[in-house]
């Protein structure tokens, strides 16, 4: 049945476009040529193909409703890629050529049957996408980072760099926004580790978040940033936006730009954020660093923009430092290594650390704090850890994030920001 819908769709699709006025068709009236043709198509086959002709008749309106609506949007649409988007319970899309297309949902990838109909018009749909959110994806320029129009992460890899055909990955978020109640239902957090990041946030704390791939890095800053005050001028910077801060109005928004097919004209992080400094900001929020533009964040973070955010990959709270010194390093070779970690000590203040386990299920697995730095070590002091339980098997992960004996050293921006109760209850519980 699948590839019966896969043929008449190509069909049908090409006797609509042998009319080379069906471009200046509005929606309605291509929607009414294609049920046209499809009643043409299904005449045809009475006389050429009884088989299909009877496969015709056997379905139901609703059926052939589906065939002329994938029709039209495999014309003037994404294909299959708009039918998929649209189901609001896919949370991510991978797409590993035209005839192998995976999705996730609940948190479990599997399979789904649909298939483009050809690599070709698969490469097409890319570049149609790219295109409307001004990027350009080709030979030159095979890899590109974009977003659709409700805000979904694009990734997009051709051949024959990508070997099974144009590859797509496609990262959805929440409409409705993320929040630090939703992830304690989730049992991503804990109640008491959320008041203590809601203070932490309000109190201007540099924070970093730390994490693997999928470890739901930029969900859980999105849900950090509900907790900026709303009369705070903040910029975001991102290589492409996925930030959804909505509570702050005095926002400004920053996109990276790739350079176009004569290698000008690009944009990076690291020229955004030294834009941001002169744009007054009082916290600065970086979607992900990635390389050398760590450099610019950390003094950022140093001179005078307290509370700003950001996300970074790492293994661990300790392998994320190590990897800030390498992104430095890698725009600033010549940086004497104690140099480098005196500007991350300096800087971040607070490193949260999660991680998808075994089960898919995201946990935040450390919130610690940077002490200082003592003999050339930047020393850290855990504040929470991930603890499993008797419960947690080779299948579930069960356990909460506990709260260490450890008190917190630094109580400089508590103070500052006049939060002096919960200050007083963190000495009493430690």
């Amino acid at each position: 049945m699948r590839d019966f819908f896969t043929e008449e769709i190509t069909q049908i699709r090409e006797m609509v476009s042998r009319d080379p006025s069906y471009s200046e068709l509005s929606d309605e009236q291509l929607k009414d040529r294609i049920n046209a043709m499809l009643e043409l198509r299904v005449k045809q086959c009475e006389t050429v193909d009884p088989e299909t002709a009877a496969y015709y008749s056997s379905i139901s309106f609703k059926v052939r409703k589906s065939l002329a609506d994938t029709v039209f949007e495999s014309i003037r649409g994404l294909g299959i890629l708009g039918k998929i988007i649209s189901d609001k319970s896919i949370t991510e899309v991978m797409i590993n050529g035209y005839d192998c297309i995976f999705v996730e949902k609940a948190g479990k990838l599997q399979q789904i049957p649909d298939k483009f109909e050809s690599q070709e018009r698969l490469r097409n749909i890319i570049t149609k996408f790219v295109q409307d959110m001004g990027r350009s994806v080709n030979e030159s320029n095979p890899i590109v980072d974009t977003r659709l129009a409700d805000g979904s992460r694009v990734n997009v890899v051709l051949d024959p760099i990508a070997l099974n055909g144009p590859i797509v990955t496609i990262r959805r978020f929440p409409e409705e926004g993320m929040t630090i109640q939703k992830l304690i239902g989730y049992k991503s957090i804990t109640p008491e580790a959320a008041i203590f990041l809601e203070k932490l946030v309000r109190a201007k704390y540099n924070i970093f978040i730390s994490g693997g791939t999928g470890s739901g890095k930029t969900t859980f800053l999105n849900a950090l940033s509900n907790y900026i005050p709303s009369d705070e001028r903040v910029i975001t910077i991102e290589d492409s936006a996925e930030l959804q801060i909505r509570n702050v109005p005095n926002l400004v928004r920053l996109e990276t730009r790739n350079a176009n097919s004569t290698g000008a004209g690009a944009i990076t992080i690291r020229d955004l954020i030294k834009s941001s400094l002169r744009m007054r900001p009082e916290r600065i929020v970086v979607g992900e660093v990635r390389g050398a533009e760590a450099l610019d964040m950390l003094q950022a973070m140093n001179t005078g923009h307290d509370g700003s955010l950001s996300t970074g990959h790492a293994n661990s709270a300790q392998d994320m430092l190590s990897r800030l010194e390498t992104m430095v390093l890698s725009g600033e070779a010549g940086l004497p290594l104690e140099a480098i970690r005196q500007q991350i000590a300096s800087a971040v203040d607070i490193i949260i650390h999660l991680s998808r386990m075994r089960d898919k299920s995201r946990k935040t697995m450390e919130i610690t704090e940077i002490v200082g730095l003592e003999n050339g070590r930047i020393i850290m002091n855990p504040l929470f850890k991930f603890e499993e339980d008797e419960n947690t098997t080779v299948r579930k992960v069960s356990g909460s994030l506990k709260r260490t004996h450890n008190k917190m050293v630094h109580h400089d921006k508590f103070i500052a920001s006049g939060i002096y109760d919960y200050l007083a209850d963190v000495e009493d519980e430690s």
